[in-house]
């Protein structure tokens, strides 16, 4: 395999050299026929909005780049342009993470509108078509990341981010968020009455998503579906049984749809409500080990309760940076890994730094492919192993 700089290199080519056809076509179907399968043996690595510690959030770049450090699901949130196409952003508005205030075309474009019961203000993605959407460039979300890539890449759609799944030369799965549905259906339209969740699901199922979690077919195209609104994961339960995940914010904010606490939601009575809907949930992570001061306070019990009604945990959002990491893991990403994971057991990790959680995972897995590639050069290992203790 090439340097990941190499890697790198030829994208940014690619991008430069390609601008009179689409970047990634749609699934290309250029990976058909065996691939890796999905690993299901230890936490899932969730590459949040793609390998975005690295790069621009939620581009192609960045969903690339989590598939190659190892990822097994690349995760984005879905919005909608004003012409009705769904695309992977996660603000409402463009301005934090794109150049829209560079475009002096679209300087009448400054909307407020309320969203989720407070007046923002900004240029929102439901004022813009697709084809303006494409005109602006992304950039670096954070100041203390890397900029060198701000401008490079554009906004894609879901579709688009669909097909770098299917394209990998591995099962990689899929982990899409429906992002303010209640939003999104007060100010984006489809014909015939259709709302934001159908045109969610029916683009999962015109690629084949489907199945329950660990049937074949789910195996095969893997997906869980999010979203911090409980009505439209029950919606949409009556559409697909792909598997779904119920997000919980910080304690301080209500559901954006029903207005429930976040001591209702993850009270005993609510998961067994839920339960029938989702496999599992995507807490804030603080909520779970609450801090103070930059050091963790003893754990919650949402974790052992979660489980005990048989739903899955997968926490959000874990960062390399010295600034996101508490005071008890040292500087070191690396030990908060091995809390998360071997303490708090916890199912899967949404993390900014995709290559980081892989190389944990192997290094600590005892059966790391570092040691073997299969279970004939395993055995042949433990063989020379014991043989000097042989009796002769």
């Amino acid at each position: 395999m090439g340097s990941p700089c190499l890697t790198l290199f030829a994208l940014l080519c690619l991008v430069v050299g390609t601008a009179a056809r689409p970047f990634y076509p749609l699934p290309s179907k250029v990976a058909d026929g065996e691939r890796q399968p999905l690993q299901t043996s230890r936490p899932y690595n969730i590459a949040h909005r793609g390998s975005n510690g690295e790069l621009p959030e939620e581009t192609t770049a960045a969903y690339m780049r989590a598939i190659e450090e190892g990822a097994d699901f690349i995760e984005t949130d879905i919005l909608s342009s004003k012409d009705g196409v769904l695309i992977c952003f996660h603000d409402f508005t463009l301005d934090d993470t794109t150049d829209v205030a560079q475009h002096k075309e679209f300087a009448d474009r400054e909307r407020t509108y309320e969203v989720q019961g407070a007046n923002t203000t900004g240029f929102f993605t439901v004022d813009f078509t697709l084809k303006e959407l494409k005109s602006l460039r992304v950039r670096q979300r954070y100041p203390f990341r890397d900029q060198k890539y701000n401008g490079k890449f554009h906004i894609i759609t879901f579709e688009e981010y669909i097909s770098i799944a299917l394209d990998a030369t591995r099962v990689v799965g899929i982990y899409p968020e429906i992002k303010n549905p209640v939003f999104i259906n007060e100010h984006v339209k489809w014909p015939n009455g259709k709302k934001f969740e159908d045109m969610f699901v029916e683009t999962l199922k015109k690629y084949g998503y489907k199945g329950s979690y660990m049937s074949n077919e789910w195996k095969k195209q893997p997906a869980f579906i999010q979203s911090f609104a409980p009505t439209s994961l029950v919606y949409v339960s009556n559409l697909t049984d792909l598997p779904k995940i119920f997000l919980i914010d910080d304690i301080t904010v209500p559901t954006q749809d029903t207005n429930q606490s976040y001591w209702e939601i993850t009270s005993d009575g609510y998961f067994d409500f839920i339960k029938n809907y989702v496999v599992g949930i995507g807490p804030w992570k603080d909520t779970v080990v609450p801090v103070v001061n930059n050091y963790l306070q003893p754990p919650t019990d949402l974790v052992a309760r979660a489980h005990a009604h048989d739903l899955q945990v997968h926490p959000y959002t874990y960062r390399n940076e010295n600034l996101c990491l508490h005071f008890n893991f040292n500087q070191d990403p690396y030990q908060e890994y091995e809390f998360w994971i071997h303490k708090m057991g916890i199912d899967g990790l949404f993390t900014d730094f995709t290559g980081s959680l892989q190389k944990y995972q192997e290094w600590t897995s005892p059966l790391s492919s570092r040691d073997s590639s299969n279970e004939t050069s395993l055995l042949h290992k433990i063989a020379v192993m014991v043989s000097p203790y042989e009796r002769v």
